[in-house]
């Protein structure tokens, strides 16, 4: 790997604290990064390197992190104005010349999203943007965080300033989920067993449902979640990445156009079974939390049916639900194959749902298969069985953390796992019509209990179809 400069924006931030800087560390204990990297944070605080490095408090009790601050550095300055910017400029330069050559530029923007304007326009100005020397900066690269916008009107905005700077080529869009070692196994999974494939298509599955259920509420996000929403904040990335993963057709190559190719055409399939089909609901107590609004309509769960108008998907239901202060934290996709318990087992009770492959994203990363055996004893009788695999067990390991693996990727130009711009157009199209949906009938907001699986509608949802949610 070549030498390179990170800059991160937001540097003093919950990203930067818990994700990056963690991420960066264990990549450097893994001797995943070069001999010469230099990280600089930016953010507004009167910081020198030294205070900066403390505050980074869990890494410091590591006996390596001293090794490792001797490439953590910090410049202080507003998004808005263009001083810091330039004292910013000034360091990467002297970077440049103690390594005697331009090195490659990140700028990992880990701010809120109303700061990318700002930071955007800054870096052209003083020319940061074009890194040193380099024609039309193709060794600079733009990192960005989700949301991508607020609706599709934000979206293309937000694109085409990034696209009036940055070639496509060097605009990565994180979403960490893609990098998930059980999303990226998916693909393993479908297209390498020959077990599988065959029947992943709509004469054999029945239904596919996806649970994004979150244990915590929004914490110390008030003021970012509130007025966002978990439509925005995980159904318009996440969930349509999970949905992607599942439904996509193989794709030519595993070249990141043409697996960016397989995903694009399935969010731009994706369409709601009806209006009534979409639950929201916002958990007791959730107008107390800090920062939020006293009289907030914002939902912290939604539930939808939906289809993808493909021909291996067409009337296949997908049912998704994602919702805070629910009964417990666990993220997985569960694909329901018909019931196929012939005539000859009527008699001993066919379980009710007999084969079922889940994926289980988090926590324990793993995939499970349910399958219908016999019950031990003289009388014949039949139930439902798992053979369950996880990382650890199966591997002696977990694997890379997600942004371990994202921030490998961006280091080797690899956009494989990163969202290209058709993408989320084709998502933000498909949100921004239930938004508008939801902004003329505010009145169907419901509640739900904390701990609990959310509305009792997200079960009509799915029960009035004659199928069940799998629990939690």
């Amino acid at each position: 790997m070549t030498p390179f400069i990170l800059v991160i924006f937001g540097a003093t931030g919950d990203l930067a604290q818990h994700k990056l800087i963690p991420a960066l560390f264990a990549l450097f204990k893994a001797n995943h990064l070069p001999k010469d990297f230099y990280i600089v944070g930016f953010s507004r605080r009167s910081l020198t390197d030294e205070e900066f490095h403390k505050h980074f408090k869990l890494q410091i009790e590591d006996k390596k992190w001293i090794d490792f601050s001797k490439h953590l550095f910090y410049q202080s300055g507003s998004f808005e104005e263009k001083v810091g910017y330039e004292s910013l400029n000034k360091r990467l330069l002297e970077i440049d010349d103690k390594m005697g050559a331009c090195i490659s530029r990140f700028f990992y923007l880990a701010t809120p999203p109303e700061h990318y304007d700002q930071i955007l326009d800054q870096l052209v100005q003083t020319k940061l943007s074009v890194g040193c020397g380099h024609e039309k900066g193709n060794w600079t690269r733009l990192i960005i965080e989700k949301p991508f916008g607020k609706d599709l009107d934000t979206a293309r905005d937000l694109d085409k300033k990034l696209s009036d700077v940055f070639k496509e080529k060097q605009i990565f869009r994180v979403d960490h989920y893609l990098g998930k070692e059980t999303v990226q196994n998916m693909l393993a999974f479908r297209f390498a067993n020959g077990i599988f494939e065959p029947v992943w298509n709509k004469e054999y599955i029945d239904h596919v449902q996806i649970t994004f259920a979150q244990d915590e509420g929004v914490g110390n996000r008030g003021r970012f979640f509130d007025g966002v929403g978990i439509l925005r904040d995980i159904a318009q990335n996440h969930l349509m990445q999970l949905l992607a993963a599942v439904a996509m057709e193989q794709p030519k190559s595993f070249t990141k156009e043409d697996l960016r190719d397989s995903r694009a055409k399935v969010i731009d399939a994706i369409e709601i079974a009806k209006e009534e089909s979409i639950i929201r609901g916002q958990y007791e107590g959730y107008k107390k939390e800090e920062n939020v609004k006293s009289d907030s309509s914002t939902e912290t769960f939604v539930a939808m049916k939906m289809f993808i108008n493909t021909p291996r998907f067409s009337e296949v239901p997908f049912y998704v639900r994602a919702g805070k202060k629910m009964q417990k934290e666990v993220v997985e996709i569960s694909v329901v194959f018909i019931q196929t318990c012939h005539l000859l087992f009527k008699e001993y009770g066919c379980p009710e749902i007999g084969n079922v492959i889940t994926f289980r994203i988090q926590p324990n990363e793993g995939i499970s298969l349910r399958f219908v055996a016999k019950t031990p004893g003289a009388k014949l009788g039949l139930g439902s069985v798992d053979m369950k695999f996880n990382y650890k067990e199966g591997f002696g390991t977990s694997g890379l953390d997600a942004y371990e693996k994202i921030l490998l990727d961006i280091f080797a130009g690899d956009q494989t796992l990163f969202n290209r711009s058709d993408e989320l157009e084709s998502s933000w199209k498909f949100i921004t019509d239930i938004l508008n949906k939801w902004e003329k009938n505010k009145s169907n907001l419901l509640t739900y209990k904390q701990g609990s699986l959310g509305p009792s509608a997200a079960n009509d949802l799915i029960e009035k179809d004659g199928k069940k949610w799998l629990l939690i």
